[in-house]
């Protein structure tokens, strides 16, 4: 299996993802299952699904009873390294929260205005965030994003062999 890491630009870092499982991989997608990093009150496990053709990392953050505290969503740009099979998932800072009751909201796009003003991100990536982000709000309105939703639960029963 590939070796992944999370980039964030704010703060600047760059982390393998060692404790992640993949549960599922092709050349389009995978699917995590990972306890925090850093232990957070309102979530403390959750499942990730990277689509990189979209540019989105779904992922359903879990409370300790295994209750869904919501689902976030990353606009992600990713690179691959077919030497060392490994791939960086660089945040691309702008994400959307959906809830269970299907409410979504659009957040950190002050983040990614500030990054830019700052020279922490380009403008080709802030072009590339705002696009991704857009294609996803159009799955969101359209009710295709469901099938990510559907995609990640077939994977759910192994969060609990983590």
């Amino acid at each position: 299996m590939a070796t992944l890491y999370r980039k964030r630009l704010i703060p600047m870092e760059c982390v393998e993802l060692k404790d992640d499982v993949i549960v599922y991989q092709d050349s389009e997608r995978i699917v995590t299952i990972w306890n925090t990093l850093k232990p957070k009150k309102e979530f403390s496990h959750g499942i990730s699904y990277y689509v990189m053709s979209e540019g989105i990392k779904v992922s359903k953050f879990y409370r300790d009873d295994n209750s869904l505290t919501y689902i976030y969503v990353d606009i992600i740009n990713t690179e691959y390294d077919k030497k060392k099979d490994s791939f960086i998932f660089t945040d691309l800072i702008a994400d959307v929260i959906v809830n269970e009751d299907g409410n979504y909201r659009v957040v950190d796009l002050d983040e990614l205005a500030d990054a830019y003003k700052k020279s922490i991100i380009s403008k080709d990536f802030i072009v590339e965030s705002l696009h991704k982000l857009n294609n996803l709000l159009l799955t969101i309105y359209n009710g295709t994003f469901e099938s990510y939703v559907k995609f990640i639960e077939r994977f759910e029963p192994n969060i609990k062999n983590l």
